[in-house]
């Protein structure tokens, strides 16, 4: 029994042997060859898109965190903007009070600056008015002493409205003296008659003397020349009191030795200095 199956089996193999053509065969084999290959073609493609897949999961992981920060930056900017526009805003209504604040001084400044061009105005022309008038007495009294001047006893100078009437002092004393002698008296009449008329101006009585030293008996009534330029100058200025002219419009001043007009070291320098000068002055 056990042999004849044995024997069956060895019969049906020859027969499906049989059964079976090369060329089938070489086609079946040629499949399988082509599946294997096709099978590592996947398997190669699955390792390379698998390594592809891993590189670009980190890429998206970077990506993320990198969303993420730029997410944190923009709230971040987000509240720096608004604070920064809050700040404008504050800074932008300060800067705006500040301006209307400005406008409003600008506004005083334009006004009081149109009151003071027009006061500036008003004291220029009254300062013009001022030196035609003292230009006007300056002619009164070149004319009126016309003599004095030829023969040096009077100078006359004007500047910027200063009016100065210079008397060497031998036309007025003799020396030692302090009491204006006659024929002082009649030099000092015509500059008194063109004085009369002035009133918006200061007369200062000035006493000048040399630098020679007050010696001798008359120390006892005058120590220095300080003296004798205050006894000389307050003389002068009592005459012209005593003839009309304003006393609140008089001043006398002694300067001595202390303002010389030319050197000490010759006569005719020290005769220069010895003077009265009756300066015509703004008033105070």
């Amino acid at each position: 029994m056990q042999r004849t199956f044995r024997y069956g089996a060895i019969v049906m193999i020859a027969l499906l042997t049989g059964c079976v053509s090369s060329g089938t065969y070489e086609a079946k084999k040629l499949q399988a060859e082509g599946l294997e290959q096709n099978l590592r073609d996947q398997q190669a493609a699955y390792q390379r898109l698998s390594a592809e897949n891993t590189v670009l999961q980190d890429q998206l992981k970077q990506l993320k965190g990198d969303l993420a920060t730029v997410g944190s930056e923009r709230d971040t900017l987000a509240k720096a903007k608004k604070g920064l526009e809050e700040s404008l805003k504050s800074t932008s209504d300060a800067k705006n009070q500040k301006i209307g604040d400005l406008s409003q001084k600008v506004g005083q400044l334009e006004s009081e600056n149109a009151r003071l061009k027009d006061e500036v105005a008003q004291i220029q022309k009254q300062k013009e008015l001022e030196v035609q008038k003292t230009s006007k007495t300056y002619e009164n009294l070149l004319d009126s002493m016309k003599g004095e001047i030829s023969k040096g006893q009077v100078t006359i100078s004007e500047l910027k409205g200063k009016l100065t009437v210079n008397l060497v002092d031998s036309v007025l004393f003799d020396s030692g003296k302090a009491e204006v002698k006659p024929e002082g008296l009649l030099v000092l009449q015509k500059v008194i008659d063109i004085l009369k008329g002035i009133k918006d101006k200061a007369i200062r009585i000035e006493g000048h003397t040399d630098n020679v030293p007050i010696v001798g008996a008359l120390t006892r009534r005058y120590p220095t020349n300080w003296e004798l330029s205050a006894a000389r100058a307050i003389n002068v200025a009592r005459y012209l009191q005593q003839q009309g002219i304003d006393p609140t419009l008089l001043g006398a001043v002694a300067y001595g030795e202390f303002k010389p007009v030319a050197a000490n070291d010759s006569d005719e320098g020290r005769a220069k200095n010895r003077r009265i000068e009756i300066v015509l002055v703004a008033k105070e």
